[in-house]
């Protein structure tokens, strides 16, 4: 197990893992790039903008040293939002050691590059990771992509970070192409924790997948909430999400049976049903009418779903994948498509086989 954790990122993932590690035995300490908000976090003993309500462990560090932050680390958790992995990761990249692995616990893809979390890290930190790069041109965007390292991992799956911090039942999983790094991993998050139970898996690129399109189709799942368009609809937008989902996935390279495991459908679901999902919350705010301004005023967190919904539809160009549940959502968000338009255009698309 590792023993001695640097976690970048003071949101709600990044708190209640602290807290985990830290009721372990484990030295965990968290790095924000708001000097302020981390000290008021520290003084307070309580993340009151992100997870707020619960306790902090007195073990639980905070520190906003560059630096320091990394000294020590035997492992780096990074639990920067998908699109500010870029700025704060181009900032500590000289302080990274070269021997400690880093694993991820954000779900989108960059906008601009079409990468996924652990490639954007590749990419910023190639000189001191073994990696190999690819670069391809794709309608004006430069997409690199990073297709090989052994230091990077993803840690990902249905968490929801207030029923992690009530110790509420959950799993989650472990990926990277390193197969010990990612047991490793699943150890030190996982042993006893009998509320936590992690898994591992090699497929990195479905897990992460998986993770960044299911808040598109939670937004989707949002409207059809806000909508009032039922049970039915919802069952049914869930099901071909999630072959949307997977039709993409497998063009990309990932395996099959990743997207019906705990990465795939099981977060797949507890986005789309929760009552305090950011993205389902954002998503019923716009199917009763806001704005998409107002609708992501009325929360703190980043909604990842918006910037990913941009770049699932690049990525379906791309590829060449049919993502009809993704463009309606695309259309709704950045063309003012009117939301009943949208439904009845769903479901008067050609009949075909399931």
């Amino acid at each position: 197990m590792f023993k001695n954790i640097a976690i970048i990122g003071d949101g709600g993932m990044g708190t209640v893992l602290g807290m985990l590690l830290c009721e372990k035995g484990i030295a965990a300490r968290i790095w924000g790039y708001d000097r302020r908000q981390l000290e008021e976090i520290a003084k307070n003993r309580e993340n009151r903008k992100f997870l707020p309500g619960y306790k902090l462990p007195k073990e639980l560090e905070f520190e906003h040293d560059d630096k320091r932050i990394m000294s020590g680390a035997d492992l780096i958790v990074s639990a920067v939002p998908c699109q500010f992995i870029r700025p704060v990761w181009t900032r500590l990249k000289g302080y990274v050691p070269q021997e400690v692995p880093i694993v991820s616990v954000a779900k989108g893809i960059e906008n601009d590059t079409l990468l996924r979390p652990t490639e954007i890290l590749a990419e910023i930190l190639r000189s001191d990771f073994r990696v190999q790069i690819s670069a391809t041109q794709s309608s004006a965007r430069s997409t690199q992509t990073a297709e090989r390292s052994e230091r990077l991992a993803v840690l990902s799956g249905p968490t929801i970070a207030d029923e992690l911090a009530r110790k509420l039942p959950a799993t989650a999983c472990s990926a990277s192409r390193d197969e010990s790094l990612a047991r490793k991993i699943q150890h030190t998050f996982s042993d006893n924790v009998p509320w936590f139970r992690v898994y591992t898996n090699t497929d990195i690129v479905g897990v992460e997948l998986a993770g960044a399109m299911k808040n598109v189709i939670a937004i989707a799942a949002g409207i059809i909430d806000g909508a009032g368009a039922g049970d039915n609809a919802k069952a049914a937008l869930l099901t071909r999400g999630l072959a949307e989902i997977k039709r993409l996935g497998i063009t990309m390279g990932a395996r099959p049976q990743t997207f019906s495991g705990l990465t795939g459908l099981g977060d797949l679901v507890t986005t789309c049903i929760s009552p305090t999902g950011r993205n389902r919350s954002f998503g019923e705010r716009i199917g009763k009418g806001q704005t998409i301004e107002q609708a992501q005023g009325a929360t703190e967190s980043v909604v990842e779903g918006i910037a990913t919904c941009e770049s699932v539809i690049a990525l379906a160009e791309r590829y060449g994948a049919e993502m009809p549940i993704t463009q309606a959502v695309y259309k709704v968000l950045f063309e003012n498509k009117p939301v009943r338009t949208a439904i009845a255009d769903l479901m008067k698309r050609r009949l075909k086989a399931e």
